[in-house]
């Protein structure tokens, strides 16, 4: 999985954004993955108690802890009054406060195990009549710590897999969002791991087709200024039967912008005029990217190639037309 910070976890201002659901699906694809090396080392007897704070705990550092919060900030009023907004916000964030208090008991019960456990049985080495009572009342109790730890594992993974139900519930319901398609693509691997299904299907169930899911990526990538990615996701996209003639259109158009990153000015000018050629939906926003562009190219190319790319510059700046749409960065 990608290595990136998450965000400080902050109040409900209002309403689910694409950055908000982008940090829950992060962290619950963290929390999965850290639940299944945390548990498998458990199951040999590996594991101790001071890696469980990676997991679960009661700040930040754990990120069972950060999930939860942002759940219940996301999709929890915060004066508790108003109805929260569909049934799967709802589930899902069940589901993962359940899993937080679950977790957080077998981290205290494996606690008494591991840290309790060796210091009695060492002191009851030394012990005398008077304290026959008191280690017999440890013994008992460590010996219900191992029962509760053998039914907290099992708990867990339970709600580990209902979780999973419910994020998918949660994604479906909330379709189009490039960003967390985007979250989606770039952690492929863990993802096919927490819901056992290659990319493809999870974009189908979200979007209704792969080549949907792509093309919002791609959509996505674009609008960032990330235009070698995007170009990739729109030729996923049409490989997979999406809108072959406006797909490539746009392919064509980031493959052009990303021309202008590398300095190839004429490769640019041929790909953003053949998205032109297209006849498909390229949009005033792209085509006020692609005026800003090809009208520095006079400046930025060298001086024995002016006069040629300079002048393929300016009709291709006559076919884009006048501008009018806010300015918007050329890359990210």
């Amino acid at each position: 999985m990608r290595s990136i910070p998450p965000r400080p976890l902050r109040s409900n201002a209002g309403g689910t954004d694409s950055a908000d659901l982008v940090d829950i699906v992060r962290d619950f694809i963290a929390a999965h993955h850290t639940t299944k090396r945390l548990f498998e080392r458990f199951r040999v007897g590996e594991l101790r108690f001071s890696e469980l704070r990676e997991l679960i705990g009661d700040d930040e550092a754990s990120v069972l802890f950060r999930l939860k919060e942002r759940c219940h900030s996301l999709f929890r009023p915060r004066d508790g009054s108003a109805a929260i907004a569909s049934r799967g916000e709802a589930l899902f964030d069940l589901a993962v406060g359940s899993l937080f208090h679950e977790a957080m008991k077998f981290r205290e019960n494996f606690y008494q195990q591991e840290i309790y456990g060796p210091r009695v049985r060492a002191l009851a080495s030394g012990e005398t009549s008077e304290d026959d009572v008191l280690f017999h009342e440890f013994e008992k109790l460590l010996s219900v710590v191992s029962e509760r730890l053998a039914e907290g594992f099992q708990e867990t993974e339970i709600l580990i897999e209902q979780s999973i139900k419910q994020l998918r519930t949660l994604l479906r319901e909330n379709p189009n969002d490039g960003q967390v398609l985007r979250c989606l693509l770039e952690n492929q691997t863990d993802v096919e791991d927490v819901f056992g299904d290659p990319i493809d299907e999870v974009f189908a169930e979200i979007e209704g087709s792969a080549a949907a899911g792509y093309e919002f990526v791609g959509r996505s990538y674009l609008g960032s200024g990330f235009y070698r990615e995007a170009e990739q996701a729109f030729v996923l996209a049409i490989e997979r039967g999406g809108n072959t003639g406006e797909l490539e259109g746009l392919a064509r158009f980031a493959r052009g912008m990303g021309a202008y990153l590398d300095r190839d000015y004429e490769v640019c000018l041929t790909q953003i005029g053949a998205s032109l050629d297209s006849g498909k939906t390229v949009g005033d926003p792209l085509l006020d990217i692609a005026r800003r562009a090809v009208s520095s190219i006079d400046q930025l190319v060298d001086a024995e190639d002016r006069e040629r790319i300079g002048a393929a510059a300016a009709a291709l700046l006559d076919r884009i037309g006048p501008g009018g749409a806010p300015e918007t960065p050329v890359a990210n």
